[in-house]
């Protein structure tokens, strides 16, 4: 019995060491940590329990049967973070470039089907050189594999993506398909095709940095929602995301304690909207003055700055919060913020996380290259989100609500449950001077005439009683008491019951 027990801890032992202690040095002086080190890092002490840490490859060809590591080069498994159930795969680098091969597609598909059965969300940590080689097609057939199960995964469970190193070819349509996606910077790349493709094909000289780097991704493209320093930093950043998320669509997010009086006044918000209406003020001073201690979870921090997508907290419940930025663009919408927020919209729908809008838009962005670049199909995407969402939905109008873009932030017309005004607040089809100019186009050649009009039109639409006329406004609420407001609108909608008409699936404008 002895002998066996003393077996099964060597086997252990290597299994844990993957490549070898030569490839972790390696790993260490390219300041990554293994993958077995970021799962210690990710889960709770001691949680973790492994799965298939003895499977091997199968693969005969090219000599690869003289060299079956265990474990195959990812590490998977189940544990949890602050008590609650996550199951991840970890790729190790140390073993054949962390590529994957047939039985280490097995191994992810095995976690992701048990997470789908279990209701618990998965965590990918990626570190591979793409699909092995070695063994062709069947490498191929793992990816697709694996593919398969995000979709069917998806609105199911939060998937949660980290590229931890490089990261091409068909790995990266599997993150792409997940609900976050976060890089370490400058150790993780994510590219269809690398630099050498590239120059070979399009002649383009261009560094992995630029072609797929962390900066490149969270400012540029937007695959990615997040950027970190390092991957201890990364990790701890990923276990503060999954506190605001629930563990599947059929729960709640989690309630934790809080030490913020839900009816705090916050007197400072009167006066955070400046005399000139064309003057801008950083939004993200008022949600951080709403939510729970002033802690925000930003995502794409980076991307479309002109809008802000985030988690905050409100009586210790996970809320989304949507808001026009007026720092960037006067926090015109435009393509890259549509569908930055639309995404986000979707995935709070899905996970019954209710949605806040903080609203201060002058339109959408005029000009060819956004029309060019089908602004009208993307605009619509948000616009598309909004309107099937179904869980509770607070909109608040802090200064301009002009146009469509009216009605496409989380208007009451897109079935928002509450819309509040602050009674700065402008809510028209377009600015007093556009208007004027349209109405009294004969009058344009008389300075003094256009100006009683301009005054004459923002005395009349400068405002929100207009709206709050017709019902469109719910309440023109003081700015001081935005936070007691906001949190007594989500208590009261907690049991809220809306479902759309039956259908396979919608068809979003994508």
């Amino acid at each position: 019995m002895k002998d066996i027990l003393h077996e099964l801890e060597e086997r252990r032992k290597d299994a844990r060491l993957g490549g070898g202690q030569r490839r972790i040095d390696s790993q260490h002086k390219k300041g990554k940590l293994t993958a077995r080190e970021r799962i210690e890092l990710l889960l709770d002490e001691d949680s973790f329990e492994e799965f298939d840490m003895f499977k091997a490859h199968r693969c005969t060809e090219f000599g690869m049967d003289a060299d079956k590591p265990a474990g195959d080069g990812v590490v998977t498994g189940w544990g949890t973070i602050n008590g609650r159930m996550v199951y991840v795969f970890s790729q190790d680098f140390t073993v054949f470039g962390g590529s994957l091969s047939e039985t280490h597609a097995e191994k992810i598909c095995k976690i992701m089907d048990m997470a789908v059965q279990n209701g618990a969300p998965v965590i990918g940590l990626n570190d591979s050189g793409g699909a092995r080689i070695q063994e062709g097609v069947a490498s191929l057939a793992g990816y697709a594999d694996v593919f398969q199960r995000n979709i069917m995964a998806s609105g199911v469970v939060p998937q949660i993506s980290v590229i931890m190193g490089p990261c091409a070819g068909g790995a990266v349509y599997s993150p792409a398909m997940t609900d976050f996606i976060f890089m370490v910077k400058d150790s993780s790349y994510m590219f269809v095709t690398g630099p050498d493709v590239v120059k070979t094909v399009t002649n383009e000289h261009v560094t992995a940095e630029e072609l797929g780097g962390a900066i490149t991704h969270t400012r540029k493209s937007s695959v990615a929602d997040g950027a970190f320093e390092n991957d201890v930093e990364a990790m701890i950043e990923v276990r503060r995301l999954v506190d605001f998320l629930p563990l599947n669509n059929r729960e709640k997010p989690p309630v934790r304690p809080f030490f913020d009086a839900p009816d705090r006044i916050e007197e400072s918000l009167d006066t955070l909207i400046p005399e000139n209406p064309n003057q801008p003020y950083d939004m993200k001073e008022l949600i951080l003055k709403i939510g729970d201690e002033g802690d925000f979870y930003e995502i794409q921090e980076d991307y479309a700055k002109n809008i802000i997508t985030g988690f905050i907290r409100l009586e210790g419940q996970t809320v989304g919060v949507v808001a026009n930025q007026p720092m960037v663009l006067a926090g015109c919408l435009d393509i890259d913020s549509s569908r930055k927020a639309a995404r986000f919209v979707r995935f709070c729908d899905a996970f019954e996380i209710p949605i806040l809008t903080f609203v201060d838009v002058p339109g959408f962005l005029p000009g060819t290259s956004q029309e060019y670049g089908g602004v009208i199909k993307h605009g619509a995407k948000l616009l598309f989100a909004y309107g099937e969402a179904t869980v509770p939905k607070v909109t608040v109008i802090t200064r301009k609500a002009y146009g469509g873009a009216y009605d496409v932030m989380a208007s009451k017309h897109l079935r928002g449950d509450f819309n509040y005004a602050w009674p700065t607040a402008q809510i028209a089809v377009m600015g007093a001077k556009g208007a004027v100019e349209i109405l009294y186009r004969s009058e344009l050649d008389d300075p003094e005439k256009i100006a009683k009009r301009t005054q004459d039109y923002e005395d009349r639409f400068a405002n929100p009683f207009v709206a709050a006329e017709k019902g469109f406004i719910d309440e023109v609420i003081q700015p001081r008491s935005t936070r007691r407001r906001v949190a007594r609108a989500f208590a009261s909608l907690r049991n809220k019951k809306l479902t759309n008409p039956w259908k396979k699936h919608d068809n979003i404008p994508l």
